[in-house]
């Protein structure tokens, strides 16, 4: 498959994302997700800061955070999604959940 060409990485559209900011040199990074009756409302982020889901996604849209898009729900909800790569490791599905 080539990356460059065809659109892609990995199985996901590079496009997949509304919009992908490009981070500031002191970005932060989603460590957890803060979840209530198993859905996202928050994130936790490197610095040990616990944002909300509406302050996360402006956040990411202002380039402050790193490794994720935003991207919009069937519902028209804007909400954080992991940038496609290579690593699964970096998802947010794969990040531990606090509460």
């Amino acid at each position: 498959m080539n990356k460059e060409n065809d659109g892609m990485i990995g199985r996901l559209p590079i496009n997949i994302n509304k919009e992908v900011a490009t981070p500031n040199s002191d970005a932060e990074s989603i460590k957890a997700l803060i979840k209530k009756s198993g859905e996202v409302v928050g994130y936790e982020l490197s610095n040990g800061e616990r944002v909300s889901k509406e302050e996360g996604v402006q956040m990411a849209k202002n380039g402050q955070i790193s490794g994720v898009g935003v991207g919009v729900s069937k519902k028209g909800e804007e909400y954080l999604r992991s940038l496609p790569d290579q690593s699964e490791n970096n998802n947010l599905s794969s990040l531990p959940t606090v509460e």
